[in-house]
């Protein structure tokens, strides 16, 4: 049986009791207050958030991938970062990936007893053929969701890195892994609510590992994402913004390059080094692993 009144997100806010009774703008200012406190408790978090990036970049290096594994909210909080990184930094969709308690369904939908479930988290590990090179992190407000919890055990007998994101304190999951982030967000604005706080601050946190760990790659260069995918117009526009602002080129100029040498970041290299040779441009990027920024560094220095 589980005790709710030991879990962090599920105390009662004292600062929030007569929300019931509040205008419009007392509850919003209410809610307010609060979520301004939620950047605080991830800052405290950024040592076990730093170190887990680390981690996670050593591992996608060796041709492993990083995994979230949650239930409700905390999922698809997952499933939407997840979502965003290849466009972004163009990566294959199975290098960061997140499974969900329920599945596809279960992001529209609740999706009853998933969550309890540790069973259904081994099958979802077993089918995507978890291994010792990924990493596999486990989102959770409570620190206790069975599924959750599941997948880090399940992929510690496998030998993975093992992290989760939890904002509740002395947490379940958060002594199972190796590498804990816990930002204690305390009780929210509505008892139990965890999509409000607890959710913000794990959207925070995801964010910051996955673009983290893709600037460690060399997916930017200075705060460009200059490996986007130009899919649309917006993108295809943003492509050549990208080129004109990091080296003063025209709209025009910067469209040729793209069309001539196929990608924004190759099209950065042969304009900032002069380099019209193709062949030594995918050498160049291909012997930095396609860090942009080392590979020019090498190109002057040599």
């Amino acid at each position: 049986m589980v005790d709710v009144k030991k879990i962090g997100t599920e105390q009662r806010n004292e600062k929030t009791k007569d929300i019931d009774i509040a205008s419009t703008g007392e509850i919003l200012k209410l809610i307010n207050d609060e979520d301004k406190t939620v950047a605080f408790a991830v800052e405290k978090a950024l040592t076990q958030i730093s170190a887990l990036v680390d981690q996670i970049v050593t591992q996608l290096k060796k041709g492993g991938r990083m995994i979230y594994m949650g239930a409700g909210t905390s999922g698809r909080i997952g499933v939407m970062d997840a979502a965003e990184v290849p466009p972004t930094f163009s990566v294959d969709p199975s290098v960061v990936q997140c499974l969900i308690a329920g599945g596809d369904w279960a992001m529209n939908h609740a999706v009853e007893g998933a969550e309890d479930s540790k069973e259904l988290a081994y099958e979802a590990l077993e089918k995507v053929k978890l291994n010792a090179d990924d990493v596999v992190i486990g989102i959770t407000a409570s620190g206790r969701t069975p599924y959750s919890v599941g997948g880090i055990e399940y992929a510690n007998k496998l030998g993975c890195v093992t992290g989760c994101i939890t904002t509740s304190p002395n947490s379940e999951i958060a002594s199972k892994v190796k590498y804990p982030i816990e930002a204690i967000t305390g009780a929210e604005p509505i008892t139990g609510s965890t999509r409000m706080k607890s959710g913000t601050a794990q959207k925070l946190i995801c964010n910051m590992l996955t673009t983290a760990t893709m600037i460690k790659l060399g997916k930017v260069y200075q705060n460009f994402m200059v490996d986007v995918q130009a899919t649309n117009e917006k993108l295809i526009k943003r492509s050549q913004n990208i080129i004109v602002e990091a080296t003063g080129v025209s709209f025009a100029e910067a469209a040729e390059a793209i069309e001539k040498f196929g990608s924004v970041k190759k099209a950065l290299f042969a304009i900032i080094t002069g380099t019209e040779n193709q062949k030594i441009i995918d050498e160049s990027l291909e012997a930095t692993s396609g860090h942009l920024r080392k590979a020019i560094e090498k190109v002057k220095n040599e």
